[in-house]
């Protein structure tokens, strides 16, 4: 079979899968494996990001890299966020083309990249990334990386190209994963109706007192932590493959490091959501303040409001601007009368955006559509009151 034909039938599978409502573990396995026909690698590795900071939330790797015991994630997450280059996520998320190897974009020089030099050829003897971006219109859902060895050619422009084109594929796969994770549309927040995420056990849902503190040291090196960050570290660890790794975390200390050396504005904060069905918010900074990036960082991680995960979850359903705003007034509780009137649309126009609003989430009325976005992690919890900090008990 010649390469474009192979490209072309490769495609084809990828959309597939991207369509099938997998679940990530399941999508990811499918589509990396189709790639690795048209695209061979040595080595891959696929992560999600927060669309709203394009922070690393999950990863998961695949061939040489799925062998070794131990992966250094924490080197990687600090290179990767502390330090980007043109390939780096944050980087090429907001590139023209959502694809570009290595080799390529540094003119046959990989080694004058900081993640290959560093990272890449000292510990597992890479010589060549490849990266492709999970990007759908206006949002960023992860990235992929895939590597060659010593001996491999590098990637060339036909494959970067190729890659580029499976962009809106790998973001629709990865947005149905998400919603595959959500409750069910009948309001029982999991498969088997007990609650639970994964059908075996209901969702648990304790309250863990006192602050979740994480402080990390100027060697990058944790030093102080409480009892419940340990607790949703380890909770967060547990989903195997899926599971936070140390590159989620020492990402945030990099993103945290490079805001104290004044290069960016914005405090690191990302969405993740537990194996549990509980959805966090961690948020790290410099403990010591501007100008001194090599300080104490805190990493701060809480249960996520309603607000955070609402336009998360709105943003994986795929819809349009309009469909976006019918939607968040839905959930506010407005009926068709005061969102026609609200966004200057005839009540039927509503109607019309309602009902492809319904067919992307896959429910049938307004009442499906607040239970899938809020049943899994706060219906079960409104009848409980409110604690002192006005979250619920």
């Amino acid at each position: 079979m010649g390469a474009p034909l192979l490209r072309e039938r490769v495609r084809q599978d990828v959309g597939v899968v991207a369509h099938a409502g997998l679940d990530l573990e399941s999508f990811f396995a499918e589509a990396v494996a189709s790639v690795r026909r048209a695209v061979p690698w040595v080595s891959a590795c696929v992560g999600t990001i927060d669309p709203r900071t394009l922070l690393l939330t999950s990863d998961r790797k695949f061939g040489d890299l799925d062998e070794q015991e131990d992966m250094h994630d924490d080197r990687f997450g600090l290179i990767e966020y502390g330090n980007p280059e043109p390939t780096s996520f944050t980087v090429l998320a907001r590139a023209e083309r959502p694809a570009a190897g290595v080799h390529l974009s540094t003119g046959g020089d990989p080694a004058s990249s900081l993640r290959i030099r560093d990272y890449h050829q000292p510990f597992f003897g890479y010589r060549d990334e490849v990266r492709l971006m999970f990007r759908d219109g206006r949002e960023v859902w992860g990235g992929m990386g895939l590597m060659r060895g010593p001996d491999d050619r590098p990637f060339d422009e036909a494959e970067v190209d190729f890659l580029a084109s499976l962009a809106p594929a790998f973001a629709r796969g990865v947005r149905l994963g998400l919603l595959a994770t959500l409750a069910a549309p009948d309001g029982t927040g999991g498969t088997d109706g007990t609650g639970g995420t994964d059908g075996t056990e209901p969702l648990d849902l304790p309250e863990l007192p006192g602050p979740a503190v994480v402080i990390v040291g100027a060697d990058d090196r944790v030093t102080q932590i409480t009892g419940p960050a340990e607790r949703w570290l380890g909770e967060l660890a547990s989903g195997g493959r899926g599971g936070i790794s140390p590159a989620v975390v020492s990402g945030l200390v990099g993103a945290a490091r490079r805001y104290a050396r004044g290069e960016t504005t914005d405090l690191p904060r990302c969405r993740v959501r537990t194996p549990r069905g509980r959805w966090l918010v961690l948020q790290a900074g410099p403990l010591s303040g501007l100008g001194n990036a090599g300080g104490d960082v805190v990493i701060t991680i809480e249960e996520a409001r309603p607000p955070e995960i609402v336009a998360l979850v709105v943003a994986a359903f795929g819809l349009t601007p309009r469909e976006r705003d019918v939607t968040q007034l839905v959930l506010q509780g407005a009926d068709t009368k005061a969102i026609a009137s609200t966004l200057h649309l005839s009540a039927y126009t509503v109607q019309d955006h309602l009902k492809a609003v319904f067919e992307k989430a896959g429910v049938r009325s307004r009442r499906e559509l607040i239970a899938r976005v809020y049943f899994d992690q706060y219906v079960p919890r409104m009848n409980n009151g409110l604690t002192s900090s006005g979250w619920f008990a």
